[in-house]
C-alpha cells in the first residue's frame, strides 16, 4: 500500500513541477523563444486547457481499460508532452506541447483516488488520498525552485528535461508498484452525470475556478513581479519560489488541522477572504520587499488551504459520480489557471505595471468567496425545506 501511495505521490510531484514550474522559467522562455512575457504566460493557459479537455475524454473511455493501464497511459502522455515542450521553439509547438502535457492532469487525480479507495483499509482512504496530493505541495517547495535554478544557471530546457526524466521514473513505479485492478463498481456514463443536475456542485466548481484564477492572475507573473516591483535580483527568485512552496505546504497542513474544528465551507470562505485582502495588500505594499514576501506567502498558503475543503465539498455533492467530480474539480482548478494568467496578462498588455495584476486577482478571489456564500445559502434553504416538510 505504501508503494502505491508513493507512486501516485511521485506522479503528482511531476504534475506539480510541470504545472507550476513554468512560472519560474517565464523570463528565460520568453527570451529564448522570442516571445513577450504575456505570450509566454499563455503556456500556463494552454496547459490548463489540456486539463479541461483531457479529464472528460478519459472518463468517456475509462470503462474499457483497467485502472493501471489508464494510469500508465496518463503518465506516458506526461512524458511525451514535457519532452516535446523541451524540444520546441515556436509558439505553436510550445502551445501544442503544453496542451498535451496538461491532458492527463485531471484524470490522474480521479483515477488515483479510485485506486486508493479500493486498496486502502476502511477509514484510511482520506489519508491515502492526502498522501497522493502531498506530492504536488512538495513539488512547489523543492521541485519548482530547483527548476528555477536550472533555468537561470543553464536553460529552461534543462528544467523540462528534468521533468521528463522524472516522469519516466514515475512510469516505471506505476508499472512495478500499482496492481492491475479494474473499477468493477463503475456506473453507466449517463448515471455519473446525474449530480450535475443540481446547482450545488456548479457553485463549488465556480468557487474552485475563481479561487485559483485569483491567485494565478498574480502568481503566473511572480518572477517579473518580484524583480520589477519589489526590487529583488534574479538570483533571489529561487529562494522566493521556495518560500512560495513552503506557503503551499503550510496552507495544506493548516487546512488539515482546522478540519477537525471547522466545517470545510467555513475554512474555504475565510481563506478566500484572506486571499482577497493579501492580494490588495500586494498592490499597495509590493514596493516593500519584506511585505511583498509576507503577503506572497499568505497567497500561496491560501491556494492550497482551499484544496482539501473544496475537494470534500465536491465529494459531498457528487454522489454517484465521484470520479467525474474529482476530475471536474481539477478542470475547474486549471481552468482558473488559464483565466487568471489571461487576466493578469491583459493588464500588462494594456500597459500597466506588474503590481496591477493583483487587482483582477483580488476581484476573481472575491467571486470565489461569493460563490461559496451562494452555496451556503442554497444549502440552508434546502435544509429548511426538508425540516418543514
Amino acid at each position: 500500500m505504501k508503494k502505491v501511495i508513493l507512486s501516485l505521490a511521485l506522479g503528482t510531484f511531476g504534475l506539480g513541477m510541470a504545472e507550476f514550474g513554468i512560472m519560474g522559467v517565464l523570463t528565460e522562455l520568453s527570451h529564448d523563444a522570442g516571445l513577450s512575457i504575456p505570450a509566454a504566460g499563455h503556456m500556463i493557459s494552454w496547459y490548463a486547457l489540456g486539463v479541461v479537455i483531457g479529464a472528460p475524454i478519459i472518463a468517456l473511455v475509462s470503462n474499457h481499460f483497467s485502472l493501471k493501464h489508464i494510469m500508465l497511459f496518463l503518465v506516458a502522455l506526461c512524458v511525451a508532452g514535457n519532452a516535446l515542450f523541451m524540444l520546441s521553439s515556436s509558439y505553436v509547438m510550445l502551445a501544442i506541447a503544453r496542451l498535451l502535457s496538461g491532458f492527463p492532469h485531471g484524470a490522474f487525480f480521479g483515477v488515483g483516488a479510485i485506486i486508493l479507495s479500493k486498496l486502502a483499509p476502511p477509514g484510511k482512504v482520506t489519508a491515502a488520498v492526502a498522501g497522493m496530493i502531498s506530492g504536488m505541495t512538495v513539488a512547489n517547495l523543492l521541485g519548482v525552485p530547483l527548476g528555477t535554478w536550472l533555468s537561470q544557471t543553464f536553460s529552461w530546457r534543462y528544467t523540462f528535461l528534468l521533468i521528463t526524466v522524472f516522469d519516466v521514473a514515475v512510469l516505471v513505479s506505476v508499472l512495478l508498484w500499482i496492481p492491475n485492478i479494474a473499477d468493477n463498481a463503475k456506473r453507466k456514463l449517463r448515471e455519473q452525470f446525474h449530480f450535475l443536475r443540481l446547482p450545488e456542485p456548479w457553485l463549488i466548481f465556480a468557487a474552485t475556478m475563481f479561487g485559483n484564477a485569483g491567485v494565478f492572475a498574480w502568481f503566473s507573473y511572480i518572477k517579473p513581479f518580484m524583480m520589477s516591483v519589489s526590487g529583488f535580483s534574479a538570483g533571489s527568485i529561487t529562494l522566493i519560489m521556495m518560500l512560495a512552496g513552503l506557503g503551499m505546504v503550510s496552507g495544506n497542513l493548516l487546512s488539515a488541522r482546522l478540519s477537525g474544528k471547522c466545517s470545510p465551507l467555513s475554512i474555504a470562505v475565510v481563506t478566500d477572504l484572506v486571499i482577497v485582502i493579501a492580494l490588495l495588500a500586494l498592490f499597495f505594499f509590493a514596493g516593500s520587499p519584506l511585505m511583498s514576501l509576507g503577503f506572497a506567502f499568505v497567497c500561496c498558503a491560501g491556494l492550497f488551504a482551499l484544496s482539501a475543503p473544496l475537494q470534500i465539498l465536491l465529494l459531498q455533492n457528487a454522489k454517484g459520480g465521484e470520479m467525474l467530480g474529482a476530475a471536474g474539480g481539477q478542470i475547474a482548478f486549471n481552468l482558473g489557471s488559464a483565466i487568471g494568467a489571461y487576466c493578469g496578462g491583459m493588464m500588462l498588455t494594456a500597459g500597466f505595471t506588474y503590481n496591477y495584476v493583483t487587482l483582477p486577482a483580488a476581484l476573481l478571489s472575491f467571486l470565489a468567496m461569493s460563490s461559496l456564500l451562494l452555496y451556503a445559502r442554497k444549502k440552508q434553504r434546502t435544509t429548511q425545506i426538508i425540516c418543514s416538510s
